[in-house]
Order: structure tokens, then C-alpha cells, then sequence
């Protein structure tokens, strides 16, 4: 069973400082709860083919993994993607304009599990949802200066 998580948030900030702040992976453990680590494995700033080391605690688990940067279009779209592990995942970030003048921003995570993780993609799905709410959330205080 593949996981398909997609969360939105309305951010009161404009798109272009957004996503430059969320797609800069030296600022994921400012807004990700689980995100212990990062650490580049390529000369930043991030750019298409970049490779992060990230160290995360998800379901009770210590998980280190490599990203790669699959497509970068500033203020617009973010894609990164890994391989490794027993749950192989890409992480979406799109970024649109408000009425309002702030951004509305989608997370999306996706993958195909493998192994024991296959039999968890439910709970995992459900968990990676309520993560995903609460780490968007918190990217929006830190972003509004509400933290």
C-alpha cells in the first residue's frame, strides 16, 4: 500500500520569503519536530542534484536518510526524494499566492513502503498527517513571529 500525505497551511507572509525559508534545508530542524540533524553531503545553497543528510525520530524510531533534490523552481515548487531504507519517500513543497496577499503552502509526502513498514502504512499514513499538521503549523508561527 503506498502512503500519499498532503497537508495545506495559509501562511501570512509573502511566497517568495516562505519558500525560500522552507526550502533551505538548514532551517528543518527550526520548524520539523522530528528533524534532529541535517547535514550536507553537497556544497549548499540547495540547487537540482543537492544531497542532505537528514537524522529524524519518527514512531519511535532513530531514521537517517539522504535526500536529493529532484527539482528546484524558487518560490514555486520543491521536490527532494531518497531511496534508501524501508520506506522510500519524496517530499513535495508548493507554494501559491494567497488573496490575501500571504502564501498558502502544501506538503506532500509519498512513498512506497516495503518490508514491515508495508503492513504499518495506515498507522504510518495517519501519523505522517498529524506530523506533517503539526511541523506546517509550526512553520507558520515561526514565520508569522508567533513562536
Amino acid at each position: 500500500m503506498a502512503v500519499d500525505v498532503e497537508t495545506v497551511v495559509d501562511i501570512h507572509r509573502p511566497r517568495a520569503e516562505v519558500a525560500a525559508f522552507a526550502s533551505n534545508p538548514d532551517n528543518a530542524t527550526t520548524w520539523y519536530e522530528n528533524i534532529r540533524s541535517v547535514d550536507w553531503e553537497t556544497t549548499p545553497p540547495v540547487q537540482v542534484g543537492s544531497r542532505i543528510a537528514f537524522v529524524a525520530h519518527f514512531l519511535g524510531r532513530r531514521l537517517s536518510y539522504t535526500y536529493e533534490v529532484l527539482e528546484l523552481e524558487p518560490g514555486t515548487r520543491f521536490v527532494m526524494s531518497t531511496a534508501q531504507g524501508p520506506f522510500p519517500m519524496e517530499t513535495t513543497y508548493l507554494w501559491e499566492d494567497t488573496p490575501t496577499g500571504g502564501t498558502r503552502m502544501t506538503l506532500r509526502n509519498r512513498g512506497e513502503p516495503s518490508g514491515f513498514s508495508k503492513v504499518a502504512a495506515p498507522m504510518m499514513a495517519k501519523t505522517m498527517r498529524r506530523a506533517n499538521h503539526k511541523d506546517l503549523n509550526r512553520l507558520k508561527s515561526v514565520l508569522e513571529g508567533t513562536r
